[in-house]
């Protein structure tokens, strides 16, 4: 996924964004009026060619400037044209001023209407770029209920980290979690290793920094990398940390890894010290499909050794520098994770 554009699929399917209401004819302009004898209402038409409930995964959002409707409104709208009870995944895009308003009123919108969706199978909380808001600065809220009252739920993606709550859960269904944030509370980091995830493949977690609320610990990784309470695990993504060596260096030899098929350490801080310690542990990783360290502060000499320790046993290796930020004042130098504000 990537926080500078749209989810364009998920779950499967393609985003269809539903479109945004009729504006009144007193607020259009003259051209729009002119376009609009023209060729008829754009939104009215663009309701009459709504595509199946089930063919797409559904994109609800409202503009954080000059919104015409809030998010309430916009998911009524959608329930008058939409069959709730055929819906297999939302995206919740803006809900306005995501920088000043949490996502509450969305989660209790969709708790309050839970019973009509039968069939939903993912969801993604925050589907904004930076133009809605940056990714530090929206609010979110506590999720718990999106875990407990969907119990079907097979998919969880949620962008934005301020505000964000969750209390230990138990789902049976749930396979793939996605956190991505500027920085991930300790607290959610503690929830999500007190879970019980028994059909999670797929974890993926973005630490970020203690400047933007990224405040872990490896320590609080512990039950994580234990992997006792996520026994089909086999991908798991700890991304983004200014810790990122110490990150390297507790999942080098984490019991979780040995039933991994991939492992993705990018977008942080990670230096020659977190990849020697991936290096010292290289024959434990060996059976990995893919191992992501894109986004990265490694020398020539030991991305070289990385290759040569893994490539040859179809280890397939991101080692993409991808522009990783830093500056020199002269005496130190500071390194900056992909993603943080």
């Amino acid at each position: 996924m990537s926080i500078h554009e749209y989810l364009t699929t998920f779950h499967g399917l393609p985003v269809h964004h539903f479109p945004a209401p009729t504006p009144p004819e007193e607020e259009l302009t003259p051209e729009q009026k002119r376009l609009r004898e023209a060729s008829g209402n754009p939104a009215e038409k663009a309701l009459r060619e709504l595509p199946a409930a089930e063919s797409v995964a559904w994109s609800l959002a409202v503009q954080p400037w000059e919104a015409v409707e809030t998010w309430t409104e916009c998911f009524d709208r959608f329930r008058s044209h939409v069959d709730l009870s055929e819906v297999r995944a939302l995206v919740v895009g803006s809900w306005g001023e995501a920088y000043e308003s949490s996502s509450a009123p969305v989660l209790e919108k969709l708790l309050e209407h839970r019973a009509e969706l039968p069939a939903l199978r993912a969801l993604f909380l925050g589907d904004m770029t930076s133009e809605d808001a940056e990714i530090s600065w929206i609010q979110q809220s506590d999720v718990t209920a999106l875990f407990t009252d969907f119990p079907r739920l097979e998919e969880l993606g949620i962008r934005g980290g301020s505000a964000l709550a969750l209390s230990p859960v138990r789902h049976e269904k749930l396979r793939k979690l996605t956190i991505e944030t500027g920085g991930l509370p300790a607290a959610v980091v503690r929830s999500v290793g007190a879970s019980d995830f028994p059909a999670l493949t797929h974890l993926e977690l973005w630490l970020g920094t203690d400047e933007y609320g990224g405040d872990s610990t490896i320590a609080d990784l512990a039950p994580l990398l234990a992997g006792e309470r996520l026994p089909a695990l086999t991908h798991l993504g700890l991304l983004d940390s200014e810790d990122q060596d110490l990150v390297a260096e507790a999942v080098a030899t984490a019991p979780v890894v040995a039933r991994l098929d991939s492992l993705d350490l990018s977008l942080g801080v990670l230096s020659d010290r977190g990849a020697e310690a991936l290096l010292a542990a290289a024959p434990r990783l060996t059976h990995l499909r893919s191992l992501d360290l894109h986004y990265n502060f490694l020398t020539d000499e030991v991305r070289e050794r990385l290759r040569t320790a893994l490539e040859p046993a179809g280890v397939a290796l991101d080692l993409d520098e991808a522009d990783a930020e830093s500056w020199d004042d002269g005496d130190t130098t500071h390194r900056f994770v992909s993603v943080g504000e």
